[in-house]
């Protein structure tokens, strides 16, 4: 059966493959139905008996084939039978296959085709058969459908044929090194030497070779810490603390008093204030806000190098800057030095025709002079006055983007959001060289592929690499908005990451409103700290702090840090030590630079005090091990077995051993791992018989543990330098 070939590499075309198994409880369909994608067709599908698991769909290749990606139609209309989770396998035989993709489709009626696996060691491997598993349906209780599919890649035999030559002897060499890995484990060390000598296939890396001898054969416990020593140096170690999950560290800044006590060296409390940070000098600007009363004018610079704070001036308006202003956006092009400033909130009973301009403003760093660059955007063909929009900076191509927020209509004292419903901004690009001002979006209600809706308090961020816009969260009258969808500034383009609806509870962060996101695109990241959440079980709004990575190449969200402390508990507690207390209306920015989040004031949402701000001051470090943290650990699991050996031998050699050169190993702030180290002195009172199990001999015994030392070891250093990671004995069935 043949399916339809989509636009594609040119390397690629559709596949003919044929319906070999719809899983092991057989279902029916209609072959002739499915020969074409039929989305207006209820019946062209393939489907279930049930949504109970094992179900599966078995293609069969018409020949051996490079399967590069897979497309899946539907239904014209969302549908309950659609995969909302599923996988897809791969391989020669269909008892032997390997996981291509796990994935997902949006409940839509788009195509969407994914990219599956089809390299080893960057060499193609072939497949002849593919297995569809859907693993859940958007209809918790109904079946699964698959409405159509197609299989894109390479079948010319010229191709396919080096690369099926290429995995025989791949799975051939695998085996062989299973073997020896075995071999090496349980010291048969004649059938070792003699399945290497004739095969001549490397078990590992020459280092890890030089280590299990120096380690596990000879015993020489220095030259191994040597060998470590010169692998973290050389940064083998880089690719395991790459996959370590990160640790928040928040520090409480005090900055140092650079005037005497009659004046204010700091920042007062705000919340609705607006940060930058140009990464390049490592300063901080902040800008405005509300203290509790009133919108303030003030301009605050703190440098961390000196950890001090400087007022550029206490009312800009007077140096023909902005006015006063909370819930304004601000952007820095480190570039240029420069920062654009543009919206703020006026309270209902102020607004009339003269105040409603939206008015947008440059500041030069180097000159310390502000530049009025319009007196109403909108009259240029940008936004209207918003409020809680979000505006990115494009230094390159010196662009500003800014998507959203609310606009703010002149209806006398009556408070508008009851008279009318409430407009949103669209997504506008500044060019900052030619002062001209560009829609590419309306803002839509509609969910097309290509609309976007517009929402405030949500996050954007640009990605100066791959050069997208990212949007995530915000609110839309009375709902939260959980979407994330990316723009391609260059391309015009809109790709729904997710859609937000029926999430996984705890796989993304909560739905909240004043989010605070940062992003990172060396290490392709972004970083969102959450504000006021919407509580649906208590129906109330909480102010809690979690922090979230989202991995942009995964396309998977960890959460790395709560703090759930409800604003209600202990209301007069004053700010905590370790970390800041939960709150919204914050500001967050990111030095990508030094890796460094800095976050300054905000509302603590306490109902007792409403128009309590804060003033506090934070930095936050997300840690990874640090080579120097493994360098120590290693040597730590190094020294601890090199004294249970000790211990064995020569008991009160052991004790000193203990005492001195292993001490300094330990990392003593770790409670596990000091118990650990006080608990290893009892070695010291068991006999020789303790330490060895029946029917080992001492020889067999020293052998198997260091060993386990070994692959421990083993566990730090890059995938492309171990032996494989399965066990022979793990391939017996019973």
């Amino acid at each position: 059966m043949a399916a339809v070939a989509a636009p594609l590499p040119p390397e690629s075309r559709a596949l003919t493959y044929c319906v070999h198994k719809w899983s092991s409880y057989s279902s029916s369909y209609i072959p002739e139905n499915i020969l074409v994608d039929k989305p207006h067709d209820q019946s062209s599908r393939w489907s279930s008996e049930s949504n109970y698991p094992p179900q599966y769909l078995i293609l069969k290749l018409e020949r051996p084939a490079i399967v590069q990606s897979i497309t899946f139609g539907k239904y014209e209309k969302t549908h309950v039978c659609n995969m909302k989770k599923f996988k897809v396998y791969g391989g020669m035989s269909e008892e032997n296959m390997t996981e291509l993709l796990s994935s997902g489709l949006k409940n839509d009626y788009n195509k969407e085709t994914f990219t599956l696996k089809h390299k080893i060691d960057d060499q193609m491997f072939p497949c002849r058969f593919v297995k569809i598993v859907p693993l859940m349906s958007w209809g918790p209780s109904f079946n699964f459908s698959i409405w159509y599919a197609e299989l894109h890649g390479i079948d010319e035999p010229d191709v396919v044929q080096p690369c099926l030559n290429w995995y025989s002897k791949y799975r051939e060499q695998e085996a062989i090194r299973l073997c020896l890995k075995h071999f090496r484990q349980h010291n048969y060390t004649e059938a070792f030497e003699s399945l290497q000598k004739k095969t001549k296939i490397a078990l590992e890396h020459p280092m890890l070779t030089e280590l299990h001898d120096k380690l596990v054969l000879k015993g020489d416990f220095d030259a191994c810490e040597e060998l470590i020593e010169k692998a973290v140096d050389d940064g083998l170690f880089n690719q395991y603390i790459s996959q370590q999950e990160y640790k928040p560290r928040w520090t409480q800044i005090i900055p140092q008093s650079s005037k005497g006590d009659g004046e204010d060296n700091r920042p007062g409390m705000r919340g609705g204030h607006q940060m930058v940070i140009d990464v390049q000098t490592e300063t901080v600007y902040l800008f405005g806000g509300w203290d509790g009363t009133q919108d303030l004018a003030d301009f605050w610079a703190y440098t961390v190098k000196e950890n001090q704070w400087t007022c550029i001036s206490r009312d800009t308006e007077k140096e023909n800057g902005p006015s006063a202003r909370s819930c304004h956006k601000m952007c820095i092009d480190t570039t240029r030095r420069q920062i654009y400033t543009l919206g703020r909130y006026l309270d209902s009973s102020v607004r009339n025709s003269k105040s409603l301009k939206s008015d947008f403003y440059r500041y030069d760093i180097d000159t310390n002079k502000w530049t009025l660059l319009s007196e109403d955007t909108s009259t240029d063909g940008g936004p209207k006055l918003v409020f809680d929009h979000q505006m990115c900076m494009d230094s390159e191509k010196h662009m500003i983007y800014t998507f959203g927020g609310r606009i703010l209509t002149c209806n006398g004292n009556v408070d508008d959001s009851r008279t009318n419903e409430p407009q949103f901004s669209g997504l506008f690009a500044y060019h900052c060289s030619a002062n001209t001002w560009k829609l590419l979006r309306e803002d839509s209600c509609n969910a097309g592929p290509e609309d976007v809706q517009s929402r405030i308090g949500h996050c954007m961020l640009f990605h100066t690499k791959n050069r997208c816009l990212y949007v995530f969260g915000g609110q839309r009258s009375k709902t939260y908005l959980n979407d994330f969808f990316s723009y391609d500034v260059d391309s015009d383009h809109v790709e729904i990451i997710s859609d937000g609806t029926k999430k996984d509870s705890g796989m993304v962060p909560m739905t909240g409103f004043t989010q605070r996101a940062t992003i990172d695109p060396e290490l392709n990241e972004i970083h969102v700290l959450s504000g006021l959440s919407k509580d649906k079980d208590k129906r109330e709004e909480n102010v809690r702090n979690s922090f979230w990575i989202y991995d942009i190449a995964r396309n998977n969200w960890s959460c790395v840090y709560k703090n759930d402390q409800s604003i209600k508990d202990n209301p007069n507690k004053g700010l905590q030590e370790e970390e800041p207390c939960p709150r919204f209306a914050h500001q967050l920015v990111y030095d990508d630079m030094h890796k460094v989040h800095y976050l300054f004031g905000g509302n603590p949402g306490k109902s007792c005090s409403p128009k309590m701000r804060l003033d506090d001051f934070w930095s936050l470090k997300l840690c990874r091990p640090s080579k120097e943290y493994l360098l120590r650990h290693c040597r730590y699991l190094i020294r601890r077995h090199r004294f249970e050996e000790k211990a064995q031998a020569d008991p009160l050699s052991a004790l000193k051993y203990l005492q001195n050169d292993l001490y300094v190993t330990v990392d003593h702030s770790n409670a596990e791992e000091t118990k650990e180290f006080q608990l290893l002195a009892q070695a010291l009172f068991k006999s020789s018989s303790d330490f060895i199990p029946l029917g080992f001999s001492d020889v067999d015994q020293i052998y198997a543990q260091r060993t386990l030392l070994f692959d421990t070891l083993v566990n730090f250093f890059p995938d492309t330098m171990t032996p494989p990671k399965g066990n022979l004995v793990d391939l017996i069935t019973l």
